[in-house]
């Protein structure tokens, strides 16, 4: 019962007309930028970061919970129409709902995934509210030991699975950790890494790294490598599902529910596993008379699974964001960093020193979910036109606002100069196929997992032993272990049998 009375206080905040406004204000925008490809919730979070500098914090976590769906949902139109998937969650969809919309059937695999999108999206919520108090709960028994150790393994996963290559994830978290380093250290206050520059007292910003990473690392892109690309887009039907279209969705839509869910509680990133998992459960199971339809004329079990899946996963993210303060995905170490804008720090004590927001901002997803489906269904074809503005004035459009934003926060040219430096580097990590995720979490955590380490070592007396003496740090060091080691001996043993063969 006290879950159920803290969700109506936290109702009775969300429905008030300024974070109702907020709510809407953020669907609408993050519908938008998910429609417009190449552009995701990172990229879109990032940019609208500094806007919110003088907002209530719980509007502004409600209005980025509203970025964060809705362009989650936006991306599926993108992938259908275009054949383009601006988020790799969308990777999936573009194989089979551009084939639909391809034999006419645009329609029918638009409502599908926003459909499917609204009840994987309500389950997933449900399960967060039912169980993020109890892993809080959880949570707080932990101590230093645990509590870096479990970092480190936020690290190794993010690090390992992001990427095709585990070196350039862990490069990129060396990064990351090197410009966390940057600033007053956190108990001498002596000056680290600031290279004699005053403006690097205090550290880099978070919102500066997500910006320039992002954003302006994606305008850059586009100007130097995919500014000579021609999209053909495929033409609307109108937004409706048969019987027997619904008859094969509501299955699909209850496996890749359950499929992506337990991935969003998993510090490893990404929707890429669970929705590639859907994909091949939904091919594996479709009906005899239905399997030709796959990869040739599209099957809509193969947009409703994947999709319910992302949704799923992406909406389950929340329970380590909150109650461990540990992001599993680029738009959720952005989120982290909304959050310690505002000197707010998820983690087991936020359900109890921030209980109000926190259920204002789990009853603003159940109202986020309603308000994406009443936008997506009925106004598809206006989400359309916005694919018609022309690429060049609309990157512009970013770069303006990414700059503009940076620069409002501290009045600083300095910063403008860092958010260029930035932008390169998030430049040169895209070209050469380097994870920039690992550079956020490396950046948010280093300092927090460094705080553990030290507090954990105090607690030992100095002796390192201290993480090996605890029964479930010791179980968190060896899932980091074996989260380096298993990989690398499938591959191994793979290589040998082909060898052998």
């Amino acid at each position: 019962m006290d879950i159920f009375n803290a969700l109506l206080q936290g109702f009775a905040t969300a429905i008030s007309p300024v974070n109702l406004i907020w709510a809407l204000v953020g669907c609408t925008l993050g519908t938008a930028v998910g429609v417009l490809p190449g552009i995701g919730p990172a990229v879109a979070v990032a940019m609208l970061l500094p806007i919110t500098a003088k907002v209530d914090i719980t509007a502004s976590m409600i209005f980025f919970s509203g970025i964060y769906y809705g362009a989650m949902y936006g991306g599926s139109t993108t992938s259908i129409l275009l054949n383009t998937p601006g988020e790799t969650a969308s990777m999936v969809t573009a194989m089979e709902g551009n084939k639909m919309a391809k034999s006419g059937r645009a329609g029918a695999a638009l409502a599908t995934a926003a459909i499917g999108s609204f009840v994987a999206g309500t389950i997933a919520t449900v399960l967060v509210t039912l169980f993020a108090p109890i892993v809080a709960e959880f949570a707080v028994k932990l101590g230093p030991p645990e509590y870096f150790l479990l970092m480190v393994l936020a690290f190794t996963t993010v690090s390992a699975v992001l990427g095709k290559s585990a070196l350039r994830g862990m490069t990129a978290l060396l990064i990351g950790l090197a410009m966390g380093l940057i600033g007053l250290d956190q108990i001498t206050g002596q000056a680290r890494y600031t290279g004699g520059v005053p403006e690097l007292l205090d550290g880099i910003e978070i919102v500066l790294v997500a910006v320039g990473l992002f954003a302006v690392a994606e305008v850059l892109h586009y100007v130097l490598y995919e500014g000579r690309v021609v999209e053909t887009r495929n033409p609307m039907s109108r937004v409706y599902m048969s019987a027997r279209d619904w008859k094969r969705s509501i299955p699909a839509w209850l496996r890749g529910t359950a499929i992506g869910a337990p991935f969003g509680c998993i510090p490893a990133g990404g929707t890429e596993i669970p929705t590639f998992m859907s994909y091949a459960v939904e091919k594996k199971m479709a009906k005899a008379e239905d399997k030709g339809e796959f990869g040739a004329k599209g099957a809509i079990e193969g947009v409703a699974g994947p999709e319910a899946a992302n949704n799923a996963t992406v909406t389950m993210a929340m329970i380590p964001l909150l109650t461990l303060g540990i992001p599993t995905s680029n738009t959720t170490a952005i989120l982290l960093g909304a959050f310690q804008n505002y000197g707010i720090q998820p983690g087991p004590q936020l359900f109890t020193t921030s209980a109000a927001l926190v259920w204002t901002l789990i009853a603003s997803l159940y109202i986020g979910n309603v308000m994406l489906l009443i936008l997506n269904l009925p106004l598809v074809k206006l989400w359309v036109q916005l694919l018609k503005i022309p690429k060049p004035q609309l990157y512009a459009g970013i770069l303006i606002f990414a700059t503009v934003g940076a620069y409002g926060m501290r009045q600083s040219a300095f910063d403008l100069v860092l958010l260029w430096g930035i932008g390169l580097l998030g430049l040169l990590m895209r070209r050469f196929d380097f994870p920039t995720a690992p550079v956020v979490v490396g950046m948010i955590l280093g300092p927090l997992a460094e705080a553990q380490m030290r507090n954990a070592l105090s607690i030992g007396e100095g002796r390192w032993t201290v993480f090996i003496e605890r029964p479930m740090s010791l179980f968190l060091l060896a899932v980091v272990i074996a989260v380096l080691a298993l990989p690398r001996l499938y591959r191994h043993f793979a290589r040998r049998r082909t060898m052998a063969a």
